[in-house]
């Protein structure tokens, strides 16, 4: 019989209205044994239940809800059927050939994200709940996804607070890891085994093809490349000519090879430079851009850090406008949860001020549709994008 645990008075309404975290000080007791890692019953302080999921006392968040049906166990078919449904949707919704196929609590399975490139998969387990279900999501991608090969990336620190082990390796037969995908229509290769995250950044799709209609016969600046996504992007448009700027020499190498593997490599070039201090001296130099594209790191990963996030994004976004052409278009995101829309927004409007621009709002826009905004869960919301015409 499941163990079952209660909550103070007052606490657990999230819960309640579809959250499925539960804090380790809004609990008030259990009646049964439990080892973490188990699957137990949430009830609130009248009694009711609220749902079934995982405990682990040791984290912060004590409790993950997977279910909130009593009667529903927790074992492979469950998870057959949150896959199918995960994968159903995504059809419907965005091109599968390269896609995050399951996000975490939006899909309702926390602590498990899944993408997939092609033929080959890559999970990330950031729970010790979810760590032990690793060989059923491997079964269920190989039976039922004809994966290839699958590869788990759990190097993570976010694991360490739930007690575990940052991890990675294969999941099944060994596999060459440079896989090549296509989206938009600009071919990349993909380092799954050491690239970032998961190897590529896949929440910005459809970001990626908005740029497309402000890039053509442009001159275009992308600052923090990476491995190049928003400058091929733009050199597939038909940009006159593609600067991508990345503090990473290993990052502009390897953007400099999707570029040659798209055949843009006369169009679309990349330099290895930090943008806090290279976008001063190019604006004291009077170079400008029709386009010019910021796509940061998360500047904060947690609440305690977002004033000096702020600071950032408003450094680096004065500087960016500076470099953009009268009437040319700027394009700027922030990929951390913590740094809140509104906050976004007048931090921008700050920015603008100060380097003397306006701003005309072209649009605006979030993660790509295969990384659903639950609205029960505010963390699934992370990504903010705009493009403006700078008058």
């Amino acid at each position: 019989m499941a163990c079952k645990f209660y909550l103070h008075k007052g606490m657990g309404r999230k819960a309640e209205n579809g959250h499925p975290w539960i804090y380790t000080d809004e609990i008030e007791g259990y009646d049964g044994e439990y080892t973490n890692g188990d699957i137990v019953e949430i009830y609130n302080f009248k009694n009711q239940f609220i749902g079934k999921g995982y405990i682990n006392d040791q984290s912060k968040i004590a409790l993950r809800i997977m279910t909130r049906d009593i009667d529903e166990a927790i074992n492979e078919d469950f998870f057959r059927k949150r896959f199918k449904d995960a994968w159903s949707y995504r059809e419907q919704i965005i091109d599968t050939s390269s896609c995050r196929f399951l996000f975490g609590e939006a899909d309702f399975l926390p602590g498990l994200t899944i993408d997939k490139f092609e033929d080959y998969f890559v999970i990330q387990i950031s729970s010790l709940g979810m760590d032990r279900y690793r060989d059923i999501i491997t079964k269920i991608l190989v039976e039922d996804y004809k994966a290839k090969g699958v590869y788990e990336r759990s190097d993570i620190a976010s694991r360490e607070l739930e007690g575990l082990e940052q991890k990675k390796g294969f999941l099944t037969e060994p596999f060459d890891t440079m896989v090549q995908i296509t989206e938009n229509g600009v071919k990349y290769y993909v380092d799954i085994e050491n690239g970032q995250k998961t190897g590529f950044f896949l929440d910005q799709k459809e970001n990626r093809k908005a740029i497309h209609r402000i890039c053509k016969d442009a001159e275009v600046l992308d600052c923090f490349t990476h491995t190049g996504s928003f400058a091929l992007n733009a050199g597939i448009a038909g940009a006159k000519s593609v600067l991508g700027i990345d503090v990473s020499q290993h990052a502009v190498d390897f953007a400099a090879k999707n570029s040659k593997l798209n055949n843009l490599e006369d169009v679309v070039k990349f330099e290895c430079h930090n943008a806090f201090d290279i976008l001063p001296k190019w604006a004291k130099e009077g170079r400008k851009f029709d386009v010019v594209i910021l796509d940061p790191p998360a500047f904060t990963k947690s609440r305690d850090t977002v004033n000096g996030a702020k600071r950032g994004y408003k450094e680096i976004n004065l500087r960016g406008l500076k470099m953009v052409k009268p009437g040319g278009y700027f394009v700027t995101c922030s990929c951390s949860h913590f740094m809140k829309e509104d906050l976004l927004k007048s931090t921008i409007a700050e920015a603008a001020r100060d380097a003397n621009r306006v701003l005309r709002q072209v649009e605006f826009r979030t993660q790509s549709a295969d990384h659903p905004i639950l609205w029960s869960s505010d963390e699934s919301y992370y990504l903010k994008f705009f493009v403006f015409q700078v008058v």
